[in-house]
């Protein structure tokens, strides 16, 4: 995103109000409770938001016109604010958002023959620092709401319907944009609880998709918490390469990673974890590199791995491996029975592949800073 777009500090425009997208159904109804109304009125409210997309509560029109008035009063229903949108000539479509406070965050829609994907930020910039990601560079402001994250998918879902002579819905949402959602349990739980709820966009569990850098206290946690498909950005299988392309392993190394990853799988019966696997040239995409990861997959045989093209940014250091390369790795996971899916690279002719987002981040980290540093001193190379 190279447009800065300028950002007003309450893009809403409903200071004083209460949001009715940060409430999850039991959180909605406790609210109706609190101002003396009956709990079912919650989900009446919610079918109209989430079912019918509507923002104003004078068409909800099965909702008594006393309740409706107290509602415009005190309440809104407050998405991110678009600033700015585009589409990729292969139907990929970009959203930046704006939020509270001057900053903004990406969104993406991903269309394909049989689903539609949305990917979704959790955090505004992004404190965990990994090497190869467009994010990080952007360095960390503060976690999103959960209007603030459930609110990307309502605009999304809310442009999708609205665009004419196209069958395009959202089938299938993965938490991989900005951030690092474990970072920001509490309100990308309550989200995700959104997605998932009959009354809110009801997908089901296997199509909504938490992707972590791996904190795995966060993982045990969200494992009884919310029953949710899980993806681990895993990158390397050795810890020293790790811990210098995702600094969190330093604190969480591979074997722990791997234990709480078989944690997960033993509750509720999950059968599957998706690990994320960039490949970057001469890094991580040689044959050693390889046997490492199929080591470690034997661990888990029921698990897949997604490879990754590396997308490249300004600045960074690191290059997209060779088609030949990426081939080869494939092959020699699928001939070692590893199941093996090969992510083709959607979007980034907007930069909004895989790695590729960015925002609008006004930094607390230094890190922006310190990456323009690099750059004019030229530690750093465009690739």
């Amino acid at each position: 995103m190279n447009q800065v777009v300028a950002i007003p500090s309450d893009p809403t425009g409903a200071a004083g109000k209460v949001n009715l997208l940060d409430f999850d159904r039991q959180g909605l109804r406790d609210f109706f409770t609190q101002i003396g109304e009956k709990p079912y009125r919650a989900e009446q409210v919610m079918k109209w938001i989430y079912h019918h997309l509507e923002d104003d509560f004078g068409k909800m029109t099965d909702v008594g016109k006393a309740l409706r008035a107290k509602l415009e009063a005190t309440c809104y229903v407050g998405p991110p604010k678009t600033l700015f949108e585009k589409a990729a000539q292969d139907g990929t479509h970009k959203w930046l958002l704006g939020m509270d406070g001057g900053s903004a965050v990406e969104a993406v829609y991903i269309p394909e023959p049989t689903r539609g994907t949305l990917c979704v930020s959790s955090q505004i910039g992004c404190g965990l620092n990994c090497q190869f990601c467009s994010t990080a560079t952007q360095g960390f402001n503060r976690n999103l709401s959960t209007a603030e994250v459930i609110g990307q998918m309502w605009v999304a879902a809310k442009y999708l319907g609205n665009v004419t002579h196209q069958n395009r819905r959202i089938t299938n949402v993965v938490m991989m944009g900005m951030g690092e959602p474990l970072l920001n349990f509490d309100n990308v739980v309550k989200a995700m609880s959104l997605m998932r709820d009959d009354l809110g966009f009801g997908l089901a569990s296997k199509r909504v998709t938490l992707s972590t850098a791996g904190l795995v206290p966060m993982i045990d946690k969200l494992s009884e918490s919310i029953d949710v498909s899980l993806a681990v950005s895993l990158h390397a299988a050795n810890d020293e390469l790790r811990t210098e392309l995702v600094p969190l392993n330093k604190r969480y190394p591979i074997a722990e990673l791997m234990a709480a990853c078989q944690r997960w799988l033993a509750r509720r019966a999950r059968t599957s974890i998706t690990f994320e696997y960039t490949l970057m040239k001469g890094v991580n995409d040689q044959p050693e590199h390889a046997r490492q990861l199929i080591k470690l997959m034997r661990r888990m045989p029921t698990c897949k791995v997604n490879l990754i093209p590396f997308n490249p940014f300004p600045g960074t250091r690191f290059e997209r491996s060779g088609a030949d390369d990426i081939r080869a790795f494939q092959t020699q996971l699928l001939n070692a029975g590893v199941l093996t899916m090969l992510r083709r690279t959607r979007g980034d002719d907007i930069d909004a592949a895989c790695g590729q987002l960015k925002g609008q981040v006004l930094d607390r980290t230094r890190r922006q800073a310190e990456f323009r540093k690099r750059l004019e001193g030229g530690v750093a190379h465009a690739s």
